[in-house]
């Protein structure tokens, strides 16, 4: 497991921030004892403070100093760790310095982003550097988008151990209770402030797409929308757009096209939100639409982007303990194969899905790669969970508590 030639097997980088706590705290109480964690961040003096709160397991564990400005400490850093588990965001302004210097080093990487413009500056800039390196680039390890990931997955194997043929339509329909965090809204508010200024990031944040590894040998499948009005499923539930939709599903068709489309090259895949039923489930999904729209339109201007800022929650805060003991998370995603075979994946956890279950979701991925290279799918450079980590971080996550299954409905 140890490399001599590395002083850590596994950095939490942004170990101070809200997140990067919750990471480290996760991490005291699961990894196995002899890994060797660090934790990383701008000041050794907030790093010590926050070392001092965490589990007792913790307490010897080193602390680097290190800047996403700096690109030598960050070099020195990734030379350092075998892995580095990034909460360091919003990613398009923090976030690619680090991934570089992860895949000179050779080193895997894994962080939180939900950020498409992000993802694909760091897929063209560091994937053939990371393949010649042997570094596995990890994007989206949290609610954004490991739940989708894996069912997307877990879905198509199945099908294809059944002979069903490939994947067809698949709808993923999420309900949860959770809080937001000023983190994920520096994030929100970083990606509206670009898609403002710039047409091409706006053409490139539209397109189903965006991420593939070749956008010109992709099926001409139309996709799904990623908003709408309100609708119903098959099964009569109300639904409305689904916040996480334009970043997760680009993230499952990169990994069908990773896997050379064996998905299915007809695969059309989208998400929504599960409102309820009758009544009250049309008022919630028609209340939803209308809050999301409007929030959109304020996010997109100046403006109105900074009367927001007054009342939205601060970068380095978030929900509490006990509403993130309290929350929770389900993803109920019907396929419907080739042949017409119809499955169901479930897939569910306890705590906050952004921030108690995601520290869990990050934490399982960082120990993968560190514990289990051996057992990971033989691949390197710009991945995804499901093509990185695949069964391998099912079983994990299965272990930790979250609910992974497949039935044929």
């Amino acid at each position: 497991m140890a490399d001599p030639a590395r002083t850590h097997d596994l950095v939490v980088y942004g170990a101070t921030g809200f997140v990067g706590r919750l990471l480290a705290a996760y991490l005291a109480d699961a990894a196995p004892a002899g890994l060797r964690i660090a934790l990383a961040g701008r000041s050794l003096s907030r790093l010590e403070q926050v070392r001092g709160e965490l589990p007792a397991a913790a307490r010897g564990w080193p602390l680097v100093e290190a800047d996403s400005t700096d690109e030598a400490s960050l070099a020195a850093l990734a030379a350092s760790t075998r892995v580095l588990a990034t909460t360091v965001g919003p990613y398009v302004r923090h976030g690619l310095p680090v991934v570089e210097a992860c895949a000179r080093a050779g080193t895997h990487y894994a962080d939180l982003t939900g950020e498409v413009l992000f993802v694909r500056r760091a897929i063209d800039r560091t994937d053939a550097v990371a393949r010649d390196t042997g570094a596995r680039i990890v994007h989206a390890c949290g609610y954004d988008s490991i739940p989708s990931d894996l069912s997307a997955l877990l879905l198509a194997e199945r099908a294809r151990a059944d002979g069903a043929g490939g994947l067809r339509e698949v709808q993923l329909v999420a309900t949860a209770r959770g809080g937001f965090s000023g983190g994920t809204v520096d994030s929100i508010r970083a990606q509206f402030e670009e898609l403002g200024r710039d047409a091409a990031a706006r053409r490139l944040a539209g397109d189903p797409f965006a991420l593939s590894p070749d956008r010109a040998a992709e099926p001409d499948t139309r996709q799904p929308r990623d908003a709408g009005p309100p609708s119903r499923t098959p099964d009569g539930r109300w639904t409305a757009p689904f916040v996480m939709a334009p970043f997760n599903t680009r993230v499952v068709r990169r990994s069908n096209a990773l896997q050379d489309w064996a998905y299915g090259r007809g695969l059309r895949y989208g998400e929504v939100m599960g409102c309820g039923r009758g009544i009250p489930g049309a008022a919630t999904a028609t209340a939803v639409t209308t809050a999301l729209a409007g929030f959109a339109a304020a996010m997109s201007l100046p403006p109105t982007r900074a009367l927001l800022d007054r009342v939205l929650p601060e970068p380095g805060t978030g929900p509490g303990e006990q509403a993130r003991a309290r929350g929770w998370f389900r993803m109920d995603v019907d396929a419907t194969t080739a042949s017409g075979r119809r499955y169901r994946a479930t897939v569910a956890g306890q705590g906050d899905p952004g921030y108690a279950a995601t520290a869990v979701m990050l934490g399982e991925t960082a120990l993968g790669l560190a514990l289990d290279g051996d057992r990971l799918p033989a691949r390197a450079g710009s991945l995804t969970p499901a093509t990185a980590l695949g069964s391998v971080l099912v079983e994990r996550l299965r272990t930790a508590g979250h609910t992974y299954e497949v039935v044929e409905t």
